[in-house]
């Protein structure tokens, strides 16, 4: 049941995403932001957790998934470090996954053929 919890949580974030991609004039960059902030939000107001135990995956991958991530570095290095965990959690927390994307961006750089969109 775990599994299509996570597929339909994570299928729906992903639909809004395109719904708003379709129907708006907002830029894909625009909208991975407001994803990021809305998970931040979200997980401020203890409303994202219970979606994360809920689906899993499901929220935790999508780009509300990253600032849920950043969000709960932030108040775990608080209550360790105090005010100057605010400016070291977010990082802490999702150095693993943006390191991965920096090495993984570049391997696809490295083994891709670079070519101008006509």
């Amino acid at each position: 049941m775990i599994y299509l919890n996570a597929f339909w949580v994570g299928g729906l974030i992903c639909l809004i995403a395109q719904i708003l991609i379709d129907k708006t004039k907002l830029t894909p960059a625009r909208i991975l932001v407001i994803y990021v902030v809305l998970g931040v939000t979200l997980t401020a107001f203890g409303i994202y957790e219970p979606i994360v135990k809920y689906a899993g995956a499901g929220a935790t991958v999508p780009l509300t998934g990253f600032g849920y991530t950043m969000a709960k570095g932030v108040q775990e290095m608080i209550q360790k470090k105090g005010f100057l965990g605010v400016f070291c959690g977010g990082l802490a927390a999702s150095a693993a996954g943006v390191s991965a994307a920096v090495f993984f961006g570049y391997l696809s750089a490295v083994f891709s053929k670079s070519s101008d969109k006509t």
